[in-house]
């Protein structure tokens, strides 16, 4: 993480000639169970990992927010006064748009002073780990403590997600930032997304012997395309046909029901959401009662219900996912919204190497891209560095 933090530093006197007043950081996240379930007022059961996103920040004496990143030469300017949700694009619509969102929960834009930020971040884009919310969560609470604006982590993943739904054009619930504000480490966040009630569930697996390995496939995805933005028009219907306010409000006993009444493919969409559902609860209940080594049958299972009925997994994430159970893991599942990204092996310890060999081999065989495999922990969530 020293590195994070010396590369922010670093980075922000070559952009803006001085010396940052402060480095926050925040962590992407991994969902160990729980998928599209967020924006249906579900259960979703995320960790925050060891990746992640750095924000070095100084206030300045006008009203001008200027931000640069290590990945991109741009540096993207506005004044404060002039920002809406629709003035903003590209990347720096992530942490612009933070700025504008805060406006909805205290801040005065029209009086705020500006600030230069210069973001670094280690966290994979485009894998399925966020590397959007840990861009907005260390942005959101490097300008909470500048501002003085006192808001609850609870209210700061209100603001990302507000930001990427609004200012970005992603249509995402709160899942991810709630992850990477409230992790713990070794622990998941077991959030309820009608409440928002969080509770840390600890999850053992350095205790059992366990590590979990992310496989990046490496192939690319866009929130604000159209496979997401469908998906969560067929949850509306879904809800509209049973007239509740969403997908939360069934359970598996209203299947049958489901089945009779909706279109095919709106039905397998809402059996996905529903059963879903009751495997984050099954999942969290395991943990508890059992330990981690007997979660696998219901990681295998979330990934069947992504492939089948919400059609969200690609090849490359279907052999991942089966290279990883033919090799040792307990349970293995893609990760993320889909349409590439990464998938989650849980996986003795002693076997990660083997599994890692074999899911390189099986990819080239397939003549893909060179996947992307490391492990990762449960980490403690967004934190002032410095």
């Amino acid at each position: 993480m020293s590195d994070g933090i010396e590369r922010a530093t670093e980075g922000f006197v070559s952009a803006f000639g001085s010396a940052p007043e402060g480095v926050w950081s925040a962590p992407g996240r991994v969902n160990l169970i729980g998928e599209h379930t967020d924006y249906n007022e579900g259960f979703v059961l995320p960790f925050a990992i060891d990746r992640r996103t750095v924000a070095a920040l100084a206030q300045r004496d006008d009203s001008l927010l200027r931000v640069a990143s290590s990945f991109t030469d741009e540096v993207a300017e506005i004044d404060l006064r002039s920002l809406t949700a629709d003035a903003v694009s590209g990347w720096s619509a992530y942490p612009l748009g933070v700025a504008w969102a805060l406006s909805a929960y205290g801040a005065d834009l029209a009086s705020a002073p500006g600030a230069d930020i210069y973001i670094d971040s280690d966290v994979p884009v485009g894998a399925g780990l966020s590397s959007s919310a840990a861009i907005e969560s260390s942005v959101a609470l490097a300008l909470d403590e500048v501002w003085e604006l006192g808001l609850s982590r609870e209210t700061l993943a209100k603001v990302g997600q507000k930001a990427e739904n609004e200012a970005v054009g992603a249509p995402t619930g709160i899942m991810d930032q709630s992850a990477s504000l409230l992790g713990r480490e070794d622990a998941a966040v077991f959030l309820d997304c009608r409440s928002l009630d969080a509770e840390v569930v600890p999850l053992g697996f350095r205790e059992a012997g366990l590590e979990l390995v992310i496989i990046d496939t490496n192939v690319k995805h866009e929130h604000s395309t159209g496979g997401y933005a469908s998906r969560r028009a067929s949850c509306e219907r879904g809800a509209a046909a049973f007239e509740v306010p969403s997908l939360r409000y069934l359970s598996v006993d209203d299947l049958d029901r489901a089945q009779q009444i909706l279109d095919d493919e709106t039905f397998r969409r809402v059996r996905h959401v529903v059963t879903e559902n009751q495997r984050v609860l099954d999942t969290v209940r395991t943990l508890r009662e059992q330990g981690p080594r007997a979660i696998g049958a219901l990681l295998d299972a979330s990934h069947v219900s992504m492939r089948d009925d919400f059609e969200i997994s690609v090849p490359e994430l279907d052999l991942a996912v089966e290279t990883a159970q033919a090799n040792g893991a307990i349970g293995a599942r893609m990760t993320g919204g889909g349409f590439g990204g990464a998938a989650i092996a849980l996986t003795p310890a002693e076997l990660v190497a083997d599994l890692t060999t074999a899911v390189v081999d099986a990819f080239a065989a397939k003549e893909y891209a060179v996947p992307a495999i490391f492990v990762v922990n449960a980490a403690e969530g967004a934190r002032r560095d410095r």
